[in-house]
């Protein structure tokens, strides 16, 4: 009969135990790489280039969809991960960012700096190669207006949100380019309707968070402001040229009557939150309905015309 050493089981369990240990991190290491990427952030990029894709109703191509989605992929996740490069000083100082793997020091800063380059690169290449010149041109300027224009400018000047709202309205248009090898009319409503609708969903964020942004140096709106009063109007503004901006495509008759109505009952739903949020004694209160009211927004609005121009087509 043969008898096991009587040390074999601790040995055995201490190598699972180190082996299980060891997977773990690795687990963790990708995950610390996937949040460099902002993946909320930089999905949302890749679903406006979908929607100026399907809008534009070309002869579709899966091959070529495919091919955007995996490049704007790509691209959005190297400047996400390129822009907390940039900021990891200032994040460390906020509560809502300190716990990103560059200030929490789950990620290199050498690292984080090729991982940013390397994806930027690969999905301008890809977009290139697999869809056209004017696609990854888009995607090229995107990423030098977010990091040598919006980034830097945090920290001069308030008016950065609305340098901001450019870089983050050009996914739409990568989208049209890969379906027309162009950009007509209502792709420019699209990349219009994406620029007004960034600036109110962003005071909100920037209410909410303005110690937060106080306590990094950045001068937004709602730290110069303490009453509010700046960016709640700013708000009420471009949600009132939203609204309009919105109702375009039916008046130019891209559009039938299905989008019409939904695109004024969410105008008017939207511009009701922005004018609580201007007129609002607890401001705190109106921005969290405000953001709310604004994720809901935009999915419903560019599922909306997608869905008419697919009707339409």
């Amino acid at each position: 009969m043969h008898l096991k050493p009587a040390n074999f089981d601790l040995e055995s369990k201490t190598q699972t135990g180190l082996l299980m240990g060891e997977s773990v991190r690795e687990k963790s290491r990708y995950l610390d790489y996937w949040e460099l990427t902002k993946p909320r952030l930089s999905m949302l990029s890749v679903i406006t280039a979908i929607v100026g894709y399907l809008a534009a109703l070309p002869t579709r191509d899966p091959g070529v969809l495919t091919t955007l989605i995996f490049g704007t992929s790509l691209a959005a996740g190297g400047a996400a991960a390129l822009n907390q490069w940039m900021e990891r000083v200032a994040d460390a100082k906020m509560v809502r960012t300190r716990g990103r793997p560059l200030p929490a020091g789950l990620v290199t800063p050498e690292a984080a700096l090729v991982f940013g380059l390397v994806l930027c690169l690969s999905g301008d290449l890809l977009l290139y190669v697999g869809v056209n010149g004017l696609a990854a041109l888009l995607a090229v300027i995107t990423q030098v207006a977010y990091l040598l224009a919006y980034t830097p400018l945090k920290k001069l000047t308030p008016w950065c949100t609305e340098v901001g709202a450019i870089p983050g309205a050009l996914p739409p248009l990568i989208g049209w380019a890969a379906a027309e090898s162009g950009i007509s009319t209502l792709g420019w409503i699209l990349f219009a309707i994406l620029l007004f609708w960034q600036i109110p969903h962003f005071m909100a964020l920037a209410w909410t968070f303005r110690k937060d942004y106080a306590q990094a140096g950045f001068p937004m709106g709602s730290v110069i402001d303490p009453s509010g009063r700046r960016i709640a109007r700013q708000s009420f503004l471009f949600t009132s040229l939203l609204f309009a901006c919105s109702l375009l495509p039916a008046f130019l008759g891209f559009t039938t009557v299905f989008y019409t109505c939904l695109a004024t009952v969410l105008g008017l739903w939207f511009l009701f939150a922005a004018t609580r949020f201007l007129l609002a004694i607890d401001r705190g209160k109106a921005a969290r309905r405000l953001f709310l009211a604004s994720i809901a927004y935009l999915p419903i609005l560019l599922g909306g015309l997608v869905l008419d121009r697919l009707l339409l087509g």
